[in-house]
């Protein structure tokens, strides 16, 4: 059987472990996030200016942007990347769904990461399996018990019907939303004010709330080029209750801050 790599040897020299986990369960009772900017993990080039556009939080990408035959390569390289973050950054890891995700945490948890975002989040069994996964690993490199949070990424009809549930699962400290995949799955062809999404948000909300959880995080937007219109769609998602959205190109942060600060 091959070594098992240390902790040291995947991630590079870390800072000091902390002591105490982060709040009562990283990520209560910090300041809530405005902006999320997702990075695709195998981009050294713009993992290397993530942190300097200007997002409130940063989220390495394991999945969807990551094709299969790079997945270990790049679960290493953004290892490496975390361990020389300096403390107190908010960066958090997007990792793959079921067995795929807990061997994503195994290389990637460590001091500088403050959660993993869970894509295709579906049932509270799912966060249940990696809430066991991430406190073998927080053992082995010697973080304090949940340190790590866990932020679900809603992305289907079931896990919307299943928000209640799901908010209270072990670690979750936020609720993401991922819109794509569920219009698809649901045959929505949204109009110019996106009232068909309604009933659809507000259930992330209400389920939030009734968890005492921060309010959710908006899904993304395709308005790259059109500032005007991702202004007035973040504006409505904060007035239903969202208090941040997440985005995948830096030309939306301003936008987003902005609209989450007044």
């Amino acid at each position: 059987m091959p070594r098992k790599a240390t902790f040291a040897e995947r991630h590079g020299t870390p800072g000091p472990v902390m002591d105490t986990p982060r709040s009562s369960l990283c990520g209560r009772g910090r300041p809530v996030s405005r902006s999320h900017l997702y990075v695709p993990g195998n981009a050294p080039e713009e993992l290397a200016r993530a942190l300097g556009h200007g997002a409130d939080t940063v989220i390495v990408d394991l999945a969807d942007s990551v094709p299969e035959e790079d997945r270990e390569s790049t679960r290493g390289k953004v290892a490496q990347w975390l361990g020389g973050l300096p403390p107190d950054v908010d960066v958090w890891v997007r990792i793959n769904p079921g067995p795929l995700g807990h061997e994503d945490a195994r290389h990637i948890v460590g001091p500088r990461l403050h959660g993993v975002c869970v894509a295709k989040t579906e049932s509270t069994t799912q966060l249940d399996a990696l809430d066991a996964v991430l406190s073998s690993v927080e053992n082995e490199v010697g973080l304090p018990a949940r340190t790590i949070a866990v932020a679900p990424l809603l992305e289907s009809a079931g896990a919307i019907l299943a928000a209640p549930a799901i908010a209270r699962a072990p670690r979750v400290v936020r609720l993401h939303t991922g819109e794509a995949d569920l219009l698809q799955e649901l045959g929505i062809e949204p109009s110019a004010d996106e009232r068909e999404l309604l009933w659809i948000r507000s259930q992330v909300v209400l389920a939030s709330a009734a968890a005492g959880l921060a309010a959710p995080v908006a899904a993304v937007s395709t308005d790259v080029g059109d500032s005007e219109r991702l202004r007035v769609t973040t504006t409505s998602m904060k007035r239903l209750g969202f208090r941040g959205r997440a985005c995948d190109h830096p030309a939306q942060i301003d936008v987003v801050n902005m609209v989450f600060t007044s």
